[in-house]
């Protein structure tokens, strides 16, 4: 009998994948090397050809612990790694081992209505299968090439009276939520993400508490609000690596999302755990220490990350960053440098907040700079009214609460004196109320003519 015919196409279709995969695996082991000295969080170790940005695995031998960690640094003919995983386990006779690539995730339509770590891996208990992710990305990317950029043209809804008609944010806006804790910044967000008209809402929870993230899911947001969400969770309690991944991830799904011409709503809660968690890392990785202790790679990561947002060529992402204020904000380096990056700033009012004012924005101390180039003309001048009035009431409200005010001696001020109710209602709303653009534009015509 004679044999069939070898298929040598299908043969080398299978052997070449194989073997290509062991010669990867004899290099990297060929580049590998052993943990010479851990330090708090920061891993030294003889590696071969390490790359800054590349991920290693570190192997103890003996009880076969395994934990990713990634190059931050080369000191010394050593290269400086942060662990994403705790380091329990691990010895000096820890062998890393590069893997030769930068960490990627995977993204697809499969990520909407999840809840991921830093990672990428699933946080809800439910499998993430690979069927519903048709691409992997690496964490850290480019932002779009400037002259590639849509042109901003519109607004963005989000639902809140006073943000979408005092001051109303554009798609592919990047703004900040700056107050001090505890006066409604996640619930706002939360509320935000429920309102917006955005195709897709990513939302970073970086640094929260490990109560609050089932909470925000299940009761700030809910399941509708869930369907067209991604959130990506890295608490208090991880690696300061995952914290600061956390930010990197959440900017990578919705950048997929804006590729495929979507409207991205990415809310970030909040940057400034972002930025103590970068300066954890560059102080125990040997950076000197600049204004109030924050390093210089703080001030170089954050346009990197903030320039990734905003409009591609077809989708946009609009950012929303809350940040904390320490006090008032003037001594706050990472404030002061965020309020220059954004292209908006919107001050939450700790006087409001006690006041049961929901939600607790000082109108007169935030601005939207892109606001008039979306808004009409009416629009436009409505606000400015509205803002004139609040701004003369600000100057004569003593005089009112002690019974001194004169009225007929200032037109503005007797306008305002008999609005600010209105307007205070106006821009208080309960945190399951939301609004269209055009029903808020309506009402706060209804405060000038009336």
């Amino acid at each position: 009998m004679t044999s069939a015919p070898l298929d040598i196409d299908a043969k080398l279709a299978d052997i070449v994948p194989r073997l290509s995969k062991r010669l990867r695996e004899e290099n990297q082991r060929g580049r590998s090397g052993r943990v010479r000295e851990v330090v708090g969080v920061i891993i030294h170790a003889t590696v071969e050809e390490a790359r800054l940005g590349e991920i290693c695995d570190l192997v103890d031998p003996k009880t076969g612990r395994r934990v990713r960690a990634e190059v931050v640094g080369i000191a010394d003919g050593s290269a400086v790694l942060v662990p994403l995983d705790d380091l329990a386990g691990l010895s000096s006779l820890t062998e890393v081992i590069p893997v030769a690539a930068q960490l990627q995730i995977g993204v697809g339509p499969g990520l909407l209505g999840r809840v991921v770590s830093a990672l990428g891996e699933p946080l809800d208990g439910r499998p993430l299968h690979a069927g519903t992710l048709d691409d992997r990305r690496p964490v850290h990317a480019f932002p779009p090439s400037p002259l590639s950029r849509g042109l901003i043209s519109e607004p963005i809804q989000l639902g809140i009276r006073a943000l979408d008609g005092m001051l109303t944010c554009a798609r592919g806006q990047r703004i900040g939520l700056f107050g001090e804790p505890g006066i409604g910044k996640s619930t706002l967000l939360a509320n935000i993400v429920r309102g917006t008209d955005a195709d897709v809402a990513v939302v970073a929870l970086v640094g929260e508490r490990g109560r609050e993230v089932r909470e925000f899911v299940e009761h700030a947001l809910g399941p509708e609000g869930m369907a067209r969400t991604v959130i990506v969770a890295a608490t208090s309690d991880r690696p300061a690596i995952e914290r600061v991944k956390a930010a990197f991830v959440a900017t990578t799904i919705a950048e997929y999302f804006r590729d495929r011409g979507q409207h991205v709503l990415l809310a970030m809660d909040n940057i400034t755990r972002f930025a103590r968690a970068q300066r954890e890392i560059g102080l125990a990785s040997g950076e000197p220490p600049t204004r109030r202790g924050f390093p210089p790679s703080l001030f170089a990561a954050l346009p990197r990350l903030l320039e990734r947002a905003g409009p591609g060529q077809t989708g946009t992402i609009t950012g929303l960053y809350s940040v904390l204020l320490e006090g008032d904000g003037t001594l706050d380096p990472v404030a002061e440098e965020l309020q220059a990056l954004l292209d908006g700033h919107v001050f939450l009012s700790s006087d409001l907040a006690r006041r049961d004012h929901f939600p607790a924005i000082d109108i007169l101390r935030s601005r939207s700079r892109l606001m008039n180039a979306v808004i009409s003309q009416p629009h436009r001048a409505d606000a400015t009214h509205i803002r004139e009035l609040m701004s003369r009431h600000a100057e004569v409200e003593l005089l009112v609460r002690i019974g001194e005010y004169q009225k007929g001696s200032d037109a503005v001020a007797d306008e305002a004196v008999a609005k600010i109710d209105r307007i205070n209602a106006f821009l208080r709303q309960s945190s399951d109320q939301h609004e269209s653009m055009e029903h808020t534009t309506r009402r706060l015509r209804d405060i000038v003519n009336g």
